[in-house]
């Protein structure tokens, strides 16, 4: 696994827990850098935070010679963030030998789901793997 990447770094993204297959990340959010002009965390950032989570769980599943990419990323929002600290919890729903299906649960403070999302993930081996 190779942890933290660029854009993790860039956006404050910190592992919490990492199994085979599951991987919990968190952010401390910032309303002068992380919100929308209705004053909410802009839904592109909390999108980022679930494909993160969830690369970090597929990344812990990858044998030698295989690499991996996502297909598409659905993200459902539930209820507003302002600021504080969000939770992403990425686990898989699917495990195939060339399609993985993961599900991520994105949490605030108080525990309550800010938005959901699921990705459809696919391994790439051989020349499609290399350089990636």
């Amino acid at each position: 696994m190779n942890y933290p990447t660029a854009i993790s770094r860039l956006l404050g993204f910190e592992v919490v827990a990492v199994d085979h297959g599951t991987a919990t990340l968190r952010v401390v959010t910032d309303p002068a850098l992380h919100s929308n002009q209705q004053g909410t965390v802009h839904g592109g950032f909390i999108g980022e935070l679930a494909d993160a989570a969830i690369g970090t769980a597929r990344s812990t599943t990858v044998s030698r010679g295989e690499s991996f990419t996502s297909i598409d990323l659905h993200t459902t929002f539930l209820r507003p963030m302002f600021a504080g600290t969000l939770t992403a919890r990425a686990y898989p729903t699917h495990v195939g030998s060339t399609v993985q299906h993961y599900a991520c649960e994105i949490t605030r403070d108080d525990g309550k789901i800010v938005a959901t999302a699921t990705s459809t993930v696919l391994t790439l081996r051989g020349e499609k793997a290399v350089g990636r």
